[in-house]
């Protein structure tokens, strides 16, 4: 059975006792019903790891003792999503889980012509990518920005290599085709329910973006950016 795994929102330190959270807390000692002596790993999101064994099983303010520490490096390529928010909440809550388990580095929602919702609730996201971050046991959580303007995104992106997916009739390359893995970052955009306007890809275009084709089928939103980090993240 593998060591139960748990997030804490501060940097780590050298203290050799750590207490934990009220919510953290009944989780280890009144759901999973863990006692003094077990062990559980923690993680800062940040690539730190601390294998800890518990002193003082508290449901209110657990007390847990520092045994091992390690540190697990990111993946040199960085892996950037922007992506239209989405008018069903749970839709979009759906990619940022997938996105989560799949390693993509940073998300960045965007508000395009098209789109629908202009807001969302970071503390809900970001609980929902932290879940998704120690079901996959992974030590990196993902990097998500507050939404940005599609103009604003497209005119300051500076990764190595740059697409845009969308569905317009026009010349486009397979994104399989074209993934250069030898650089170190990579962005690509993805559209709102009714894709981007043709103004947008040009402006896309115009700042040296890669008009890329996602697979034969018209995809939603959420998919097509889960489709698109799978092919990233795969080469």
């Amino acid at each position: 059975m593998s060591i139960p795994f748990f997030y804490i929102q501060y940097s780590f330190d050298q203290r050799k006792d750590i207490e934990l959270d009220k919510d953290a807390s009944h989780h280890i000692v009144q759901v999973l019903r863990m006692k003094e002596g077990e062990q559980l790993n923690l993680t800062d999101g940040k690539g730190n790891v601390l294998t800890t064994k518990i002193l003082e099983a508290h449901k209110k303010h657990c007390l847990v003792q520092v045994i091992d520490s390690r540190f697990t490096v990111q993946d040199s390529r960085r892996i950037t999503i922007g992506i239209s928010l989405i008018k069903n909440s749970s839709r979009f809550e759906w990619f940022l889980e997938k996105a989560t388990e799949l390693g993509i580095h940073e998300i960045i929602p965007l508000i395009c012509e098209r789109t629908e919702k202009e807001k969302f609730r970071r503390d809900r996201l970001e609980g929902v990518m932290t879940s998704a971050m120690l079901q996959s046991q992974q030590s990196w959580l993902p990097e998500l920005h507050d939404p940005v303007r599609y103009n604003e995104i497209v005119k300051s992106s500076h990764q190595q290599q740059k697409f845009i997916a969308h569905c317009i009739e026009q010349e486009k390359r397979n994104l399989s085709d074209v993934i250069n893995e030898n650089l170190s970052s990579q962005i690509i955009l993805i559209g709102p329910e009714g894709d981007f306007t043709r103004q947008e890809v040009e402006l896309a275009l115009q700042h040296h973006f890669i008009a890329v084709a996602l697979g034969e089928t018209r995809l939603r939103a959420e998919t097509a950016g889960i489709v698109a980090a799978a092919l990233l993240k795969s080469c």
